[in-house]
C-alpha cells in the first residue's frame, strides 16, 4: 500500500477558489513542501462528479485524495498534519 505522501502518485486536492478551507489546505501543503495536484470542480465537470460521488452527493471541498486511496474531507489543519506526518499547523 502506498504511503500518504508517495512522490510517484501525487496527492489530489479537489478545491475551489472561493473556499477558505481549500486555501488553508493548499497553503499548508505548500508550507510543508508536499507536492499535490490542484483540481477545481468549478471548472472541471469530471472533478465535480468525483466530489459528489465521494461525498454521498454533497459538494464538500476540500476533498483530498492520498496515494493510498484514503480521503480527507474538509479536514482541520491538525488532522491534515497528523495524516501527513508533518508539523502541526499553527
Amino acid at each position: 500500500m502506498a504511503h500518504p505522501t508517495d512522490p510517484a502518485t501525487p496527492i489530489r486536492i479537489y478545491g475551489t477558489e472561493w473556499c477558505s478551507d481549500c486555501h488553508l489546505a493548499r497553503a499548508y501543503f505548500e508550507q510543508q513542501g508536499i507536492p499535490y495536484e490542484w483540481i477545481n470542480p468549478d471548472v472541471d465537470p469530471e472533478a465535480e462528479a468525483f466530489v459528489l460521488r465521494a461525498n454521498q452527493g454533497l459538494r464538500s471541498v476540500p476533498t483530498i485524495v492520498f496515494p493510498d486511496g484514503s480521503l480527507l474531507v474538509e479536514p482541520s489543519l491538525s488532522v491534515l498534519a497528523r495524516k501527513l506526518g508533518s508539523e502541526p499547523a499553527e
